[in-house]
């Protein structure tokens, strides 16, 4: 099926890897000229630009640490130049850790929420002056919010804001016709899972596809496809709110 996403333009951060690099590169196939970002230097940003060229559009991988506020107002600056206007956010960059929430220390909390909600907040608020009428905005949740996690409070809560947040900026900015969802994931099959010694990876594919209908774990391009669904015109009725792509996990 062809969405009619040829030409457009998007922002999509932390896409260098896992779900962010399945979904920038779905748009750069379908025809979208994206910006993306990386907080470090490493072996994937040079091998998605590889990716990106062989595919051709007009692509840009920026460094950009969304957790200071100039370098998030940065690369939305450096995206405007780039295109004059947005017609997709994605806000995928996150970060998560694993702590017993009567040992949470206050400055991991803040630095969870600083990357996973502060940051979205201010690529969104910077990228205001280059939406429009039909531009789409997606954040990354998770179905953590709908099961909770133990030693994932902290996450979890993050999560949640972001379906706060896109459900109150779908109330204002409706009337201008920009869109705001959320897409909450299950368990994504990315190379953090492959990374793991063979038997725990094994134990952990066991143990959450069992938990899903499907019986199976996602892929980077099953969620990319929720990403190219919500910036078509298919989607031009849904705002506010949160899809899940997750298999059917409970």
């Amino acid at each position: 099926m062809n969405l009619a996403l040829e030409g457009k333009k998007a922002l999509v951060t932390g896409g260098t890897r896992g779900v962010g690099r399945g979904i920038v590169l779905a748009l750069a196939r379908a025809g979208v000229d994206v910006v993306t970002c990386y907080r470090q230097p490493s072996d994937h940003v040079g091998s998605l630009e590889r990716e990106l060229k062989e595919t051709g559009g007009d692509h840009h991988v920026l460094r950009a640490d969304l957790s200071r506020p100039e370098e998030a107002a940065s690369l939305v600056e450096r995206a405007g130049a780039a295109y004059g206007r947005l017609d997709l956010v994605v806000n995928n960059a996150g970060t998560i850790s694993h702590v017993p929430y009567a040992d949470l220390p206050v400055e991991e909390f803040q630095r969870i929420f600083t990357t996973n909600v502060t940051a979205a907040h201010l690529v969104i608020q910077h990228a205001l002056p280059l939406l429009h009428e039909g531009s789409s905005v997606v954040s990354i949740g998770s179905k953590a919010v709908e099961a909770g996690i133990p030693l994932r409070s902290h996450y979890t809560a993050t999560k949640a804001a972001l379906v706060g947040l896109s459900r109150s900026l779908a109330k204002e900015f409706g009337a201008k016709g920009i869109r705001f969802n959320v897409v909450a994931l299950g368990v994504v099959e990315t190379e953090n899972l492959h990374r793991l010694p063979e038997d725990q990876r094994k134990l952990m594919v066991e143990r959450y596809s069992a938990k899903t209908a499907l019986g199976r774990l996602g892929t980077p391009d099953e969620v990319a496809g929720a990403i190219l669904w919500l910036a078509s015109d298919l989607s031009r009725y849904v705002t506010g709110s949160t899809v899940s792509v997750d298999g059917g996990i409970s």
